[in-house]
């Protein structure tokens, strides 16, 4: 294994399918923000996104319409700061991040980037430190995993089947990577296509 993950990730998806590069798109999401989001990261979905990863994982697209990436985070900080937070978070991300309260879509807090139809949310976070970008996880149950490593190399780890929203949280299907575009207007067909042989 090598450690261009982005470049693994890509050979492993194969061909790309998404939506295209959108400078424009990101520069507003990220001015919204407040923030640069990880370049690794915004390769993936233009070159992916709007897409679903073996039938869990979903990538959105800062320039469509439908499956709308800045949309989207913002629709889920708003339900994650709903939450009444207390003291007792199992996996508390706060120490990690030197911050007293949750945050959510802040340079300093967590800001979702991925989810999955397992109610698993990927949330990308730097702390009031602006430390290196590492990944928190939660898997649906409220519980965070932290993993400090860069969203390419998280993907490429969820994709070959460990462990990437805590103990048993494997999604691993044998066989080359299953792509299924998101449809851009009600009644279209979904689009299901697969990436190069993995030799697994």
């Amino acid at each position: 294994m090598s450690s261009d993950y982005l470049g693994d990730v890509v050979a492993m998806l194969g061909e790309a399918r998404g939506y295209g590069a959108s400078p424009e798109a990101w520069a507003d999401l990220e001015a919204s923000l407040g923030f640069e989001l990880p370049a690794d990261y915004k390769k993936i979905l233009e070159a992916y996104g709007p897409v679903q990863l073996n039938g869990h994982l979903y990538l959105d697209h800062p320039a469509t319409a439908r499956w709308n990436l800045g949309e989207w985070i913002r629709e889920t900080v708003v339900a994650w700061e709903e939450v009444p937070w207390g003291d007792d978070i199992d996996g508390d991300p706060r120490p990690a991040l030197g911050i007293s309260e949750m945050r959510f879509g802040t340079s300093d807090g967590l800001t979702p980037v991925a989810s999955t139809n397992r109610g698993e949310t990927v949330f990308l976070a730097r702390g009031a430190g602006g430390q290196e970008w590492r990944l928190f996880v939660d898997d649906g149950e409220g519980e965070f995993f932290e993993y400090s490593i860069s969203f390419s190399e998280w993907l490429y780890r969820y994709l070959v089947g460990e462990d990437m929203a805590g103990p048993n949280s494997s999604a691993f299907y044998p066989g080359p990577v299953k792509l299924e575009g998101r449809p851009m207007s009600y009644g279209d067909e979904t689009a299901v296509w697969y990436g190069p042989d993995r030799g697994m």
